[in-house]
């Protein structure tokens, strides 16, 4: 029991500290590529502190940390205190608990301080029910962004609490249904094991699944309120959206679980969609001739597994921010019918489908000759599907608006006279 408290302690520091430190200089990131979009130059004067060495401007994040912890920490007079205060802690809270069943890798080599058996690069190891547990505490983020809103006591805040509570629990239907399909061909809800299968099969779930990689891919990024779902906030339309009253310490918190959304996003994205840490012949520990019987494999096969994860998941996240700082705002009737005119039903059919195919994948194989070739007409088949599907919503519900003024007779409600 020492043992594993002490390993449980360690791997929680390692997991917190790593999680902030990435947080900022993934924002010193998105700030470099917005200026690379934009032609212009983006952070590259803070450097090293008290010295003239600026170090391609690598020391902005510390000094933006700096700047919010010595900002005045201003709470206005109207607002309701103890929400007030509450609502950054609890969207922070369910960012960071989120990373507790999110599995970095496999195993590492044994450590005898910690007993014989292999450390498991997880914070919570063996849940069962991991995917319950990422939707049900991420879900917890929408009640920190309704009580910042209601706290506040501001129209503006509340106006952006009020989009807020409307668009993450119309895309929390759409994930929901893209996850299932991946639940139901995987036969488990742990996303190491989710893994593992597309590993033996050698076919990740983005090939045969890609409706619901789509559907899931936005519904994931509605949810982090990134660009163009950033209605929540909206800073052109609402100022600040549900945290226009907070600053310092507060509004840190509120923007670093913003963009812990987005890293969770990547993490999901990386592991259901995209085979986690696997990668063909790299990461197998069959090619490399090393591991034993119960799985455990060397220490540097299990680094190996950790950069492969890395890697996707930086490639993701890259992907966010191009997406952000090249589309359009959705405008909020816009965003709602892409919910549920497009997705929900995108995330309907590619549960049906996924219910098919595993219930007579076998057969299906067997009957297109098997083995590999089999695999891929299956593979094939999944992706005719997509695009038919594709086609018919975009034939029932085209995404067409008219965004002409429109010349309506303005009636006074009193005495029914037009005002025009």
């Amino acid at each position: 029991m020492p043992a594993f408290a002490i390993e449980s302690l360690i791997k929680t520091a390692l997991l917190l500290g790593a999680l902030m430190t990435a947080a900022a200089y993934l924002v010193l990131m998105e700030r470099k590529v917005a200026a690379w979009i934009q032609d212009r130059r983006g952070p590259n004067r803070v450097g090293i502190p008290l010295t003239n060495i600026k170090l391609f401007g690598l020391g902005q994040p510390l000094a933006d940390g700096l700047k919010f912890i010595l900002k005045e920490e201003y709470t206005p007079g109207h607002v309701d205190r103890f929400l007030y205060t509450l609502a950054p802690v609890v969207i922070l809270t369910s960012a960071l608990a989120v990373f507790a069943v999110i599995p970095f890798g496999s195993v590492l080599w044994a450590i005898d301080a910690l007993g014989p058996e292999p450390v498991r690069l997880i914070a919570a190891p063996a849940v069962d029910v991991g995917v319950v547990y990422v939707f049900a505490v991420s879900s917890i983020a929408v009640y920190g962004v309704i009580l910042g809103g209601w706290a506040s006591n501001n129209k503006y805040s509340f106006m952006g609490g009020l989009r807020s509570s409307a668009q993450l629990i119309a895309y929390e239907l759409p994930l929901g249904l893209g996850l299932l399909g991946v639940v139901l061909a995987s036969g488990s809800l742990r996303l190491d094991t989710i893994i593992d299968a597309q590993a033996h099969s050698g076919v990740w779930n983005i090939f045969w699944q890609p409706i619901g990689f789509v559907v899931f891919a936005v519904a994931a990024c509605a949810e982090a309120a990134r660009l163009p779902f950033d209605l929540p906030e909206a800073e052109q339309e609402l100022i600040g959206g549900y945290h226009t009253e907070y600053s310092g310490i507060r509004l840190l918190m509120y923007l670093v679980a913003e963009f812990l959304h987005m890293v969770t996003a990547a993490f999901l994205i990386v592991i259901l969609f995209l085979g986690g840490w696997h990668f063909w012949g790299l990461t197998s520990a069959a090619f490399w001739g090393a591991g034993d019987a119960a799985g455990n494999i060397p220490w540097w096969l299990a680094i190996g597994q950790v950069f492969v994860l890395a890697i996707k998941i930086l490639i993701v996240i890259l992907f966010f921010m191009l997406v952000r700082w090249s589309w359009p705002r959705f405008r909020f009737d816009q965003l709602m019918q892409l919910a549920w005119k497009v997705m929900l039903p995108l995330g309907l059919i590619n549960l049906v489908v996924v219910a098919v195919l595993v219930e007579f994948r076998e057969p299906i194989v067997a009957a297109l000759g098997g083995g590999f070739f089999g695999a891929l007409i299956l593979v094939a088949l999944s992706w005719l599907i997509a695009v038919v599907s594709w086609t018919g919503i975009a034939l029932a519900a085209p995404l067409k608006f008219d965004n002409r003024p429109r010349l309506e007779v303005a009636v006074d409600a009193y005495d029914g006279r037009s005002l025009n």
